[in-house]
């Protein structure tokens, strides 16, 4: 994995053969398994070294290009799905979307909020998120990493930032209707006080849940399954349905 001047991202990868169950071996080993999956392609069963993969995915998130080096083959992509072990949090296995650097595409951007709000600072009110990504549309090259929304402007109580008031861009269109609100100052809410009922409850007998079943056990089993269903899942054509 490499990012040149050109802030260029690419990825190397190598041809799988593994699929099914036998992936866990292949994850033991340091490899992530993959797909590389688009439009008018035939998926492409892939692995890449973990430590490859974390820096790319710090590097691109899931809106910029990354370049995936199969052999003598280089795919323009965008890291599509990542799998995550439900209860460990391990990476199971990444799914990259071959695209075209000559067609628009739409892709779910982060907001990132920048100031302060002057109501919040001086207690007048609370600030509620109601987005915090936007819908755009762009050449794959051209998407951006976030999109800033200054929060300054909010000084009193229904105060709101709406996706008409974010300067617009050349290089990309945001699809989310234009009065949509962001974000917006709200009235600060009166926290109800709840009466102690905790006495009243019976005592929790060692590890079990409230009907009798051990929780520890049901969630360690929840994560083996979650981790069985992905290899079973693994096969050469199982992003094809994603194209």
């Amino acid at each position: 994995m490499e990012k040149s001047k050109k802030e260029k991202i690419t990825l190397s990868a190598n041809v799988r053969d593994v699929v099914g169950k036998k992936v866990k071996k292949l994850r033991e080993s340091g490899k992530l398994p993959g797909n590389v999956f688009g439009e008018g392609f035939t998926s492409q069963s892939i692995w890449v070294l973990f430590p490859d993969f974390l820096k790319t995915y710090k590097l691109a998130g899931e809106t910029q290009v990354v370049y995936v080096h199969v052999g003598s083959d280089e795919y323009p992509t965008l890291i599509d799905t990542v799998q995550k072990h439900p209860i460990s949090g391990d990476l199971l296995h990444v799914d990259f979307k071959k695209v075209s650097l000559k067609k628009k595409i739409e892709t779910e951007v982060p907001i990132v909020f920048t100031g302060e709000s002057v109501a919040v600072e001086k207690n007048k009110g609370d600030m509620l998120t109601l987005k915090d990504v936007l819908l755009v549309r762009a050449l794959p090259d051209a998407i951006p990493t976030q999109i800033d929304v200054d929060i300054s402007v909010l000084a009193e109580i229904d105060d709101e930032i709406t996706v008409a008031t974010i300067k617009k861009s050349d290089d990309f269109e945001i699809v989310d209707e234009p009065e949509t609100v962001i974000v917006r100052i709200a009235e600060h809410k009166e926290e109800s006080v709840e009466p102690d009922t905790t006495s009243e409850l019976p005592e929790a007998e060692g590890e079990e849940g409230a009907d009798g079943v051990d929780v520890e056990a049901e969630a360690t089993t929840e994560g083996e399954k979650a981790t069985e269903e992905s290899d079973t899942t693994e096969s050469d054509g199982s992003s094809d349905e994603k194209s």
